[in-house]
């Protein structure tokens, strides 16, 4: 019988396999000696000087493991939302591994694991003699040590980000060489000198591949059957043990396999286990009996696997964790700690609010539809926390590229750096950061300003900081409306766009923009806020959630809190990670807070907001608003405990969402501008309002009552200085056409009111200027004929000879008209005279 050939050919591979034999040898004579001689290292004699030469110690890594995104119920339990991992994998300790798990590795594996000094002397000497025979490494005859130690080493391999560089380390500790093996036995035995036999037992568990993604015993009993490492069965176990030797060809999520699986769990570990008295043959005989059952129970792999509508929220803290620098430097750090460092991320996420919040936007908004391309959100935030407590939309939250049209991955509540959105303009929702202005200005509420349609507004003569331009703006209210001069307050309620122009022409720009800044209010796109004449109006185009955490700041009193979407983090250890906190500022004094909170009151109560108004005994404030050619509708507000902002909008075309009728889900039809005060009313009656609410404070009367002014004397002065005077007093003037009057045409006659009395400062006051056309008449009465005539010379006069006996002759009787301011032009004077004698 020939002799087999060998893999290694020539006197060059016969060479190099006496020298691998002659250093295995050198490591066996001291293995065989005894196992402990093996661990403490010491050499035989010098036929080992090639493996001393070799490392002597490795470290096992911290492994990758899945980091865990959680919600939390009102009860305070946990929710798991969302996994992040390159492996899948979960480290457990020993005591949560089920004993037949240890009993079926080492049984089968490894069965003198807790006798050898990392090497199995025996099962490397038949090796030996094979691979020699073979002239290459057929047979490893690896213990568990030595398993553990291959595991390290390709850990390490596949943590180098360099493709290049991992695939040479990737090579280096699989290849199938005696070097290798060297190595490997040396690493073994340098390993059991500085870890127990459990401790070695459980890394091999932790680390081990059980097919696909899948590693350690935990994520392996998760996924294949649905149970904790430390639930599994004897037949389970056995299954799971099977798959570690090819995890590919006996991972049973894959039909197929499954009985390979089986025969191999049979055979192989069972019998084993068997073998070596670990189970009865009772035990084996009904763990044979039992077929292989997977019970696969997909994990959580991204936001996608959120409940509630959470992907949104979840895609946003991943967001936050991918760009924030306090989670590393770089972003591939941050992107490696996030999905290898085992992170239990415990999010600001209310499940039971973002449950309502998800179901109400989805009632009413349509995923998709024909007529208009809509979005929605409904975005809470805690006054005085900043923490986010529930972000919905009217989507599914899906990163594939051929998603489906009721799924994205833009979040329309945030900034575009946390999801892709541009933004939406807020509309009159803008206004509140004027009212604020104007109050720090010197103004009140009860201020009266012009917000009547029509208006023509020279915008040479506005404030901004960043320059003015000519020209002149008219304006129009949102609905058409005529407007009128009323106070501030109902102008606020009433959401009037020409008042709000006149108010901005009062103030600067900029001072109203920095109001809105000292809130948190920028563009979502990241660019500057827009100070024009417009700005007043919501051209800037905003996140919700950035809405919702500046109205959350005047609500709390004018403290200003930046928004958090995390609570804590936890490391695979249990240490605690830093994470973003917020920062409170008082960014608004308390007693204008105030005030501007009460204007809100008066938006739900009696404003364009009463629709909205749950009516459920909890005190709310907002402000609604509405867009150029209603592409995008909102009302953000709240209570003292929670803020929402409330939005329906275009995200492509430009359709009116105020003259579209929106079928959602749930809803049967309702106008699309009416679902956003629909939604927030929905949220807070149903849900939101059982967190309660604090009643708002009274504001200061000088805040909201107008200071009384007395209206100056101005007849007889000319129209402009009239103007001017009334102008310095406080007052906005009118003009009231011409009065007949005695004074000269073109002074002003009278105003109205009339002057000495005393008025809210900024009311209008009408002046009427004279057309010069009345005279002062005399009473001639009783006077003498001769004297009459020189009175009312230049005067139409008539006389009548008065039929008295007793009158006095050559005197006038009567006069017809009396004394008085009368046209002289258009009056005939009637005298009645006694006759001489």
């Amino acid at each position: 019988m020939s002799a087999p050939k060998r893999k290694v050919s020539g006197a060059v591979g016969a060479l190099l396999g006496v020298v691998g034999i002659s250093a295995i040898a050198g490591v066996l004579i001291t293995a065989m000696v005894t196992p402990a001689l093996a661990v403490t290292g010491l050499a035989a004699n010098s036929t080992i000087s090639v493996f001393e030469n070799l490392p002597s110690y490795i470290k096992p890594d911290a492994l990758s493991q899945t980091s865990s995104l959680y919600g939390k119920n009102q009860d305070g339990s946990n929710v798991l939302l969302a996994s992040f991992y390159v492996q899948n994998r979960q480290t457990v300790g020993w005591n949560d591994i089920s004993q037949y798990v240890k009993d079926a590795l080492v049984s089968t594996e490894d069965p003198r694991f807790y006798v050898h000094g990392g090497i199995d002397v025996q099962s490397t000497t038949r090796a030996l003699v094979g691979n020699f025979i073979s002239g290459g490494i057929q047979s490893g005859a690896s213990t568990i040590s030595q398993q553990y130690v291959k595991n390290i080493l390709v850990q390490r391999a596949e943590a180098i980000s360099d493709p290049d560089q991992e695939k040479a380390a990737y090579a280096e500790a699989t290849a199938t060489t005696f070097d290798r093996k060297l190595k490997e036995m040396k690493l073994a035995i340098g390993l059991e000198k500085e870890y127990s036999k459990d401790d070695i037992l459980l890394g091999y568990l932790n680390i081990s591949l059980f097919g696909g993604r899948v590693y350690g015993i935990q994520a392996a009993s998760e996924y294949y059957f649905g149970v904790g490492a430390n639930q599994l069965t004897l037949p389970q176990a056995a299954s799971l043990i099977a798959t570690v030797n090819e995890p590919e060809a006996l991972r049973i999520d894959i039909p197929e396999n499954i009985d390979f699986n089986k025969a191999r769990r049979d055979k192989d570990v069972l019998a084993s286990m068997l073998k070596e008295h670990t189970i009865t043959q009772q035990q084996f005989d009904d763990a044979v009996a039992t077929p292989v059952e997977p019970h696969i129970t997909e994990p959580s792999t991204g936001c996608q696997t959120a409940i509630s509508g959470a992907g949104f929220f979840c895609d946003y803290v991943k967001k936050i964790i991918e760009q924030d620098k306090i989670f590393g430097e770089t972003a591939d750090i941050r992107e490696k700690n996030l999905t290898t460092g085992g992170y239990k991320i415990y999010t600001t996420l209310d499940m039971n609010l973002q449950k309502s919040a998800d179901d109400t936007t989805k009632y009413y908004i349509p995923y998709s539809g024909s007529a208009l391309d809509l979005g929605s959100s409904l975005v809470t935030v805690e006054p005085g926390t900043g923490r986010v407590t529930s972000m919905a939309q009217n989507k599914n939250f899906s990163e594939a590229p051929d998603a489906p049209a009721d799924a994205t991955s833009v979040n329309y509540s945030t900034d575009a750096a946390y999801g892709g959105s541009t933004g939406f303009q807020v509309g009159s929702t803008y206004k509140l950061f004027t009212l604020i202005a104007w109050l720090q200005a010197g103004h009140s509420l009860g201020d009266i300003v012009n917000g009547g349609n029509g208006q023509k507004f020279n915008m040479a003569s506005f404030k901004n900081c960043e320059g003015t331009t000519g020209g002149s703006y008219s304006p129009q209210n949102d609905a058409g409306e005529a407007g009128g001069r009323a106070s501030v307050l109902t102008q606020f309620e009433e959401s009037v766009n020409n008042a709000f122009i006149a108010m901005s022409q009062q103030l600067d720009a900029c001072a109203i923009r920095d109001v809105a800044t000292s809130l948190g209010v920028h563009r979502a796109d990241n660019t500057p806020l827009q100070t024009n004449i417009t700005a007043v109006l919501g051209t800037n185009e905003i996140a919700p959630l950035t809405m919702a955490a500046a109205y959350a700041g005047v609500i709390n009193q004018g403290k200003f809190c930046t928004p958090v979407a995390i609570d804590s983090i936890t490391d695979a250890s249990g240490a605690p990670v830093a994470v973003p906190q917020t920062t409170c500022t008082q960014a608004i004094d308390p007693k204008i807070a105030t005030a501007a909170n009460y204007a809100m009151q008066g938006v739900i109560q009696s404003g364009t907001a009463t629709p909205a108004n749950p009516r459920d005994g909890v005190s709310h404030a907002g402000k609604t608003g509405t867009t150029d050619n209603e592409e995008s509708v909102w009302l953000v507000g709240g209570t003292t405990k929670l803020v929402t902002a409330s939005m329906t909008a275009n995200v492509s075309g430009h359709v009116s969402i105020r003259h579209t009728t929106i079928y959602g889900p749930g809803s049967g039809g309702v106008n699309s501008g009416q679902s956003r005060l629909l939604m927030w009313r929905d949220f807070y009656k149903n849900t939101a309002d059982a967190y309660g609410g604090d009643g708002f404070p009274t504001p200061d009367r000088n805040l909201t009552v107008g200071a009384s002014v007395t209206i100056p004397d101005v007849s007889g002065l000319s129209v402009d200085a009239a103007d001017a005077k009334l102008t310095a007093a406080g007052f906005v003037t009118a003009d009231g056409g011409q009065v007949d009057s005695d004074k000269p045409a073109g002074q002003i006659a009278r105003t109205d009111p009339p002057a000495g009395t005393s008025i809210t400062k900024g009311s209008n006051v009408t002046m009427y200027t004279s057309n010069g056309k009345l005279s002062a008449l005399p009473d001639t009465t009783d006077q003498s004929l001769a004297a009459a005539a020189s009175a009312l010379n230049g005067w139409n006069v008539t006389t009548t000879a008065s039929t008295d006996p007793k009158c006095t002759p050559d005197t006038v009787v009567s006069q017809s008209p009396g004394a008085g301011l009368v046209n002289k032009s258009a009056t005939t004077v009637a005298l009645v005279v006694c006759p001489k004698k």
